[in-house]
């Protein structure tokens, strides 16, 4: 497969970035210490190009009745300038990708998925338009996209746009203008920390990465990559698809069943996977076979992605799924799905580590959450 660009390409070489391909696209994994990216987006801000995620738009007079239909949430109920997280399942409820969706006016909304599933969901979209007066079109060519997210976020941007930041609340979106370039401006992102994702044209990343890298020197702003993205979101207790979510699980497996509404008054009520995941709900609320929990550890060894994890007899009772060690914390830590059994805060279980057995301890998620 041919490698993808961002428009950001030659300024991430320009700063010196490790490069990495992820998910077809060439991506700044870091620009220097991962750990001190992840503690300045803790304490003061970063700057990220996520232009590799997939921009899809869904418009037309039967728009919210298409994507009620097409995924697990309640797409319709939304007002406009509000987004949401959700999800698009299979018919036998297994995720597919979890998404974000804007609504951008009273037909218009703009779909977001991530980079690895962005062809499988605009298919899939678009197969489950037939019948819908509404256009699925594939919108990741038109769109670069820029985050800045920590403390110092909100004091950064201000002076830079036109755009009311206090009054822009969470998960909310606006048409603003930013450093002289029109953007979506939205108060969302997958750090555990306050901040925006601007989605701007291509031609204006560039200028407007400038604009907002020069505004925040003197708050200690840096540009950050991948690397210390999913440390962030690990903290935060966040899931990332292909770790905590994937085909083989439903919303409920994975502890976000709150995503999936079967309150729709749309369609019937009927939507992709609705049989499938009232069965799910049951089952989750009855006889869950695994839940999705956080591990700490006291000692130095990493659980990774993979790694067993046994109770105090060696059975082997769940599989990490994400596992780094936390700046904020200083520990390592990890998520995973285990038996129902031992999945209580405070439970002690152990990780199979290279055939070592490293006590842990189940915690609640998140690891961290920001002060309000």
């Amino acid at each position: 497969m041919t490698l993808r660009y961002t428009a950001l390409d030659q300024v991430h070489r320009a700063l010196g970035a490790t490069m990495t391909d992820f998910a077809g696209w060439d991506m700044p994994l870091r620009y220097g210490s991962e750990r001190e990216e992840h503690n300045a987006v803790r304490t003061r801000a970063g700057l990220f190009d996520l232009s590799h995620m997939g921009e899809i738009a869904v418009t037309g007079p039967q728009a919210g009745e298409l994507l009620d239909h097409a995924l697990v949430g309640f797409v319709s109920a939304l007002a406009v300038n509000k987004a949401r997280y959700t999800m698009i399942c299979a018919a036998d409820g297994g995720i597919l990708d979890d998404l974000i969706v804007y609504r951008t006016g009273g037909t218009e909304f703009l779909v977001v998925a991530n980079a690895s599933n962005a062809q499988l969901v605009l298919d899939e979209l678009t197969a489950r338009a037939e019948g819908f007066d509404a256009e699925v079109r594939d919108d990741r060519d038109a769109y670069a996209l820029i985050a800045i997210q920590g403390p110092e976020a909100t004091a950064i941007l201000a002076p830079l746009t036109d755009a009311d930041l206090p009054a822009l609340k969470y998960y909310t979106s606006l048409p603003a203008t930013v450093a002289g370039r029109p953007a979506l401006l939205a108060r969302t992102g997958y750090t555990g920390e306050d901040g925006f994702e601007l989605f701007v044209a291509p031609g204006d990343a560039e200028p407007l990465w400038n604009a907002l890298s020069e505004a925040g020197a003197a708050k200690g702003l840096v540009p950050c990559g991948l690397s210390c993205r999913d440390t962030l979101r690990l903290e935060a207790g966040m899931p990332l698809y292909g770790h905590e979510l994937s085909t083989e699980l439903t919303p409920f497996d994975a502890g976000l069943g709150r995503v999936v509404r079967f309150d729709k008054t749309t369609n019937g009520g009927a939507f992709v996977g609705r049989e499938a995941l009232e069965k799910a709900a049951e089952l989750a609320a009855t006889h869950p076979p695994r839940v999705r929990v956080g591990l700490v550890s006291p000692g130095r060894r990493v659980p990774r992605a993979g790694m067993p994890v046994v109770s105090g007899d060696g059975t082997v009772i769940g599989s990490i799924t994400s596992g780094a060690p936390s700046p904020t914390l200083g520990k390592p830590i990890a998520m995973a799905y285990v038996d129902a059994a031992h999945a209580a805060p405070g439970t002690a279980v152990a990780v199979d580590v290279r055939s070592t057995h490293e006590p842990v301890e189940v915690v609640e998620l998140p690891f961290y959450t920001r002060a309000r």
